[in-house]
């Protein structure tokens, strides 16, 4: 485990995934699939039948649930069979399992595997493992994200549980393999920014951090700091920065694979930690908000799977960076700030601080004249009171927040569509500025939020804004293949985003 020196330059442990064309009986384990109600089968058309049998048996006696998600590890004795198997559920009837049932039953078992060594993975539906199936590159994808250790500050040295793990795939082509390392990769460098503890990432270290990273995999980074930051008339950015003895940065990502061809723009949220400022927040659960900058996080990662994964889009992403504390210096309510491109803002509540920095930054790569924006924040309180803890909400210009919103619900991701009701609008009025960035109803907050960003995105921009406040950082038990902490939603919808923009247009 890194230091805390370290932790920074470390990357978290991920396992290394690999295809297989059968099964090593000298593995370590073996992933298998259950379906079915009280009497649970295995779902294999390659093992021995003398092995499904036993499998079956020690399942049955185990009373091992075919629920999606539940993992029942197994103690064998069959030929070509390694000794310990875990049976992962699929659901009720193999004709009914979905992408989204392998990538999560394969994440749960790969959470469960964790610490064993060399596991087979055996749970796409068909085929014999010699030639390609599909469903094994989702089987991949979800032991690649479910099978991440979250690194520790630790001064002892030790390696992690999962340091030597590696799952082979039965069935999973070459490409399946690759494209999974480079998502599971970039999601887990999106969790360990939004894991390290605050005073270890605050703007300065994060910018620097992410454009190492970036720069690795051939993307131009440019930061912004402080001084310049004044001087460019960022004054979201610094209004909310200017409390904390560690200044706001601005870090720009360019990927530009094609010289002609549409732009996306990537916008994310970096409060690297939130106190609410003068309006403070409560103590209980503070600690949590070393996660408001999920958004930023998977902006980054985004561009580093983009990048690796050689899609054929251009993306430019601007992140602004800030830590949010009631210091000496701290803007206050009743303020009226000059944002980024002239437009000015009553401050009501210096807690409502992550749409300054979002507005600041939306502005400025509208400036680079993208085919579309997208925005991504741990935005509101109100998002998870409308959609609870794993439903994100996007809200933007109608047709291209349908096709956010339907391409995440392919990846797994299952963001639903909000609206922008225009009656909300004049919660927004200012008898001082051009507006104020909170409404004083309680109502529609995470709608109120959409429609403050909304005046800052150029007119006729396809723009979709994401808010993740719940499904940024998971606060209870892991499941599937998310760990408990940062999950690094939305990385996965996004990216299909780009991927589906350069296939389309």
């Amino acid at each position: 485990m890194p230091s805390a020196k370290s932790i920074l330059a470390a990357s978290s442990d991920v396992p290394t995934l690999a295809s297989a064309k059968e099964i090593d009986p000298t593995a370590d384990a073996l992933v298998v699939g259950l379906v079915g109600g009280d009497e649970v089968e295995v779902v294999s058309s390659v093992l021995p039948s003398a092995a499904l049998d036993e499998i079956a048996a020690a399942a049955r006696a185990l009373k091992a649930s075919a629920k999606v998600g539940k993992v029942t590890a197994l103690s064998v004795r069959a030929e070509g069979v390694p000794p310990v198997v875990f049976a992962a559920g699929l659901g009720d009837a193999i004709s009914d399992v979905t992408n989204e049932d392998l990538r999560q039953a394969a994440g749960s078992a790969a959470r469960a595997a964790r610490g064993h060594g060399n596991v087979v993975f055996v749970l796409a539906p068909a085929g014999d493992g010699k030639e390609r199936i599909p469903e094994a590159a989702e089987v991949a994808l979800g032991a690649g994200l479910g099978g991440f250790g979250a690194l520790k500050v630790s001064g002892s040295g030790e390696e992690s549980d999962n340091a030597t793990d590696s799952f082979a795939i039965l069935g999973a082509a070459a490409e399946d393999i690759e494209r999974a390392t480079a998502i599971a990769e970039s999601v887990a460098a999106t969790r360990d920014f939004i894991n390290t503890p605050p005073n270890l990432l605050y703007p300065e270290t994060f910018a620097a951090r992410a454009a190492e990273l970036a720069e690795a995999v051939g993307v131009t980074a440019e930061i912004l700091d402080d001084q310049a930051l004044r001087d460019g008339g960022f004054g979201g950015i610094v209004g909310v920065g200017q409390g904390s003895t560690r200044p706001p940065r601005l870090l720009r990502l360019t990927y530009a694979p094609k010289s002609e061809g549409p732009t996306v723009a990537l916008v994310g949220k970096g409060i690297t930690f939130d106190t609410g400022g003068i309006s403070l927040k409560p103590a209980a659960g503070m600690e949590q908000m070393t996660m408001d900058m999920g958004g930023a996080a998977s902006v980054i990662g985004t561009v580093l799977a983009a990048a690796r994964l050689g899609v054929g889009v251009n993306v430019t992403a601007t992140v602004p960076m800030a830590e949010n504390m009631p210091g000496g210096n701290s803007y206050r309510p009743g303020d009226v700030l000059t944002m980024y491109g002239g437009r000015t803002v009553e401050i009501t509540n210096t807690d409502a601080e992550g749409r300054l920095i979002l507005a600041d930054a939306i502005v400025r790569a509208c400036e680079d004249n993208p085919d579309y924006l997208i925005d991504t924040a741990t935005l509101t309180g109100a998002q998870m009171v409308a959609l609870g803890m794993r439903t994100p909400g996007v809200m933007g210009t109608a047709d291209f927040r349908g096709r956010v919103a339907a391409l995440s619900k392919e990846v797994g991701e299952n963001a639903w569509e909000m609206p922008l009701p225009e009656e909300l609008r004049e919660g927004l009025d200012s008898k001082v500025a051009d507006m104020v960035n909170s409404a004083s109803s309680r109502w529609g907050g995470m709608l109120v939020a959409g429609l403050f960003l909304r005046e800052f995105v150029s007119e006729d921009l396809p723009w979709a804004h994401i808010d993740v406040a719940g499904p940024a950082f998971n606060t209870g038990g892991a499941w599937g293949y998310y760990p408990t902490g940062a999950t690094g939603v939305p990385l996965r919808t996004m990216l299909a985003v780009l991927e589906d923009v350069a296939a389309k247009g």
